[in-house]
């Protein structure tokens, strides 16, 4: 993986997710956080063809240039990541 450096916000599915040994462990699925207030929560990886998708946090992210995503993850912390369930949906309050 080489380049410059880019932001999440331009991430795209299917995008190539590398391990910390630069092996690639996945593809991206989903971006997960709110764009319009630029907060970056995780990844939703695809690690296989019938595999189900697993959720990366954004801590976990060590790098990101176009068209690759280095996780700070060795293949096997990748394979024992939890199962992404979708975005939590959001709370709203309201005064009665």
């Amino acid at each position: 993986m080489s380049g410059e450096p880019v932001s999440w916000l331009v991430i795209e599915r299917g995008w190539k997710v590398e391990a910390a040994d630069g092996s690639e462990v996945g593809r991206i699925e989903e971006l997960v956080g709110d764009t319009g207030k630029d907060i970056f929560n995780g990844l939703s990886i695809s690690t296989g063809l019938l595999a189900r998708a697993r959720y990366v946090p954004a801590e976990q992210v060590s790098s990101i240039t176009d068209g690759h995503v280095k996780l700070d993850l060795s293949p096997q912390e990748v394979e024992a990541l939890p199962e992404y369930r979708g975005a939590p949906p959001s709370t709203e309050l309201r005064a009665d």
